[in-house]
């Protein structure tokens, strides 16, 4: 039986995304959800760069 391994969600304030990553959400797929804000996804691809509105936690795509 394998594990899953989550992150914390919210628990950093800068991640590196790519595009197999996409669609991007806030908290993505890793993240325990239980403590955090409603999924928002986010257009990443637009700038290269996005904020979430909810946490301020930084997408940045990286290819």
């Amino acid at each position: 039986m394998t594990e899953k391994t989550t992150v914390a969600s919210c628990a950093e304030q800068r991640y590196e995304i790519h595009l197999a990553d996409l669609p991007l959400s806030c908290p993505t797929a890793e993240m325990d959800v239980w403590d955090a804000h409603p999924k928002v996804y986010l257009d990443v691809q637009a700038k290269g760069e996005v904020a979430c509105p909810y946490c301020g936690a930084i997408y940045t795509l990286v290819d």
